[in-house]
């Protein structure tokens, strides 16, 4: 029973509340009319009807006026000599031209003759004086033997006689450092063996 009577009584409040909550929102939204008057400035166009005649002022030309001008006078003709055919020919004029004999450049006739070389040095570097040697004074002669490739560099470095043991590494690392012309046989660069060398390791005083 209570909530029949509720239901009775909410159901018109709140259709009420919508309507004013409905009539407020239509009111905030929709502004009042505002009138916006444009003052418009009267356009007039006034069209003559007369047509104002200009004055143009003519100056009237004679040809007598004009100067008389002469044309200049034409260029002088040049006469053009005309060349006289010759009446020999070019034979009879240069001779009879002599007859040579084609040359044969077959095979069989080139012949390169290039002649054979020994190993020449290109390059040698000294050997650096070894420090110890350097503090203990010594001096000394090395023999060295090497062999020279078909690209003139030195191989198979190796000692035959050396006054010190020290002057070795030295001789040979510069041995190794040097460059050669490849010996030549028959146009052909080809090894070389047995090459010796003596390096000589001396003090400035001695």
């Amino acid at each position: 029973m209570g909530n029949y009577v509720r239901l009775l009584i909410g159901v018109p409040i709140a259709g009420a509340i919508t309507l004013g909550l409905f009539l407020m929102m239509r009111y905030l939204i929709i502004p009042d009319a505002v009138v916006i008057e444009e003052e418009q400035d009267a356009l007039n166009i006034s069209i003559a009807e007369d047509v104002a005649e200009v004055d143009a002022r003519r100056r009237e030309v004679n040809i007598d006026d004009v100067d008389q001008i002469d044309p200049p006078p034409p260029p002088p003709q040049i006469e053009r000599a005309a060349a006289e055919q010759p009446t020999e020919s070019l034979g009879d004029l240069m001779g009879s031209i002599p007859a040579f004999d084609s040359p044969s450049l077959g095979a069989d006739n080139v012949n390169f003759s290039v002649s054979d070389r020994d190993a020449q040095p290109l390059v040698r570097i000294e050997p650096q004086y070894p420090p110890r040697a350097l503090e203990r004074g010594l001096s000394g002669d090395c023999l060295m033997e090497f062999d020279v490739t078909a690209e003139g560099s030195p191989t198979n470095v190796r000692v035959l006689n050396c006054a010190s043991s020290l002057f070795e590494r030295a001789s040979i690392r510069a041995v190794q450092r040097w460059r050669y012309n490849p010996k030549m046989e028959n146009g052909v660069a080809v090894p070389r063996y047995g090459v010796q060398t003596n390096l000589v390791f001396r003090l400035a005083e001695d």
